[in-house]
């Protein structure tokens, strides 16, 4: 895949083809999988325009499991995001994977973040491309981080990390030390991923906008019709 590099950084969003029944399943049987699947697209819809907010990186999606919808090819021609296919077995190893050919391409700092913070401030984003640390990551309150940067590989950090656990944060921390390598640490923030989460995210995006803030419309339009 030729990729054309335009900026030194490079930002992914890891995200699941939207399928049916394949997709947030946490939130079933709380809401029926039509639903979920509606939502899960305004995360998606949300979490780009943020990827295309950033003026100073490349934008990547990274399609798991490799995309058969056409979905994210449609949205790579209208918005200018090169898409690939997630290669690996597990999630550390296709992470890894996605670092080691954003590297290959000459990109000089990249980070990945994923699709289920659709309200993370850019402004977070923006403090890990600035940010002269070897490793930076930004811890979520479920035990996990909703973005892990670098500006060069130590892609060993991703070794013995229990995925899916609420250590996640902590292996990866404990892994991060044993290499040596450098640490900055984003402010906290939040997934979503039960009906709970959901109903914050909703409480959240409302506040949000009375104060005049009208990001992740998608979303917040999409909650509002929904009663929780």
């Amino acid at each position: 895949m030729a990729v054309m590099k335009t900026h030194e950084n490079a930002l992914i969003l890891f995200a699941r083809t939207p399928q049916l029944g394949r997709v947030k399943t946490r939130l079933h049987p709380d809401l029926d999988h039509e639903t979920i699947g509606g939502l899960y697209r305004c995360f998606l819809d949300d979490s780009i325009d943020t990827l295309c907010s950033l003026k100073n990186a490349d934008s990547f999606i990274g399609a798991y499991p490799p995309e058969q919808s056409g979905h994210f090819a449609a949205l790579a021609a209208r918005r200018g995001i090169t898409v690939f296919a997630q290669e690996g077995g597990g999630l550390g190893e296709r992470m890894r994977n996605a670092f080691r050919d954003r590297f290959a391409e000459g990109y000089e700092k990249t980070a990945i973040v994923g699709s289920d913070s659709p309200s993370l401030p850019p402004a977070y984003i923006e403090t890990a491309f600035g940010s002269s640390r070897d490793v930076v990551l930004g811890p979520s309150t479920d035990g996990g981080y909703y973005l892990v940067g670098m500006n060069r590989r130590v892609t060993e950090i991703f070794d013995a990390v229990a995925w899916g656990s609420a250590t996640v944060l902590e292996d990866t921390l404990e892994r991060i030390k044993n290499t040596g390598a450098t640490l900055e640490l984003l402010p906290l923030w939040y997934d979503v991923d039960t009906l709970a989460d959901l109903r914050f995210l909703k409480t959240h995006l409302r506040l949000l906008a009375h104060g005049g803030k009208n990001n992740c419309q998608s979303t917040r339009e999409f909650l509002a019709r929904l009663n929780l």
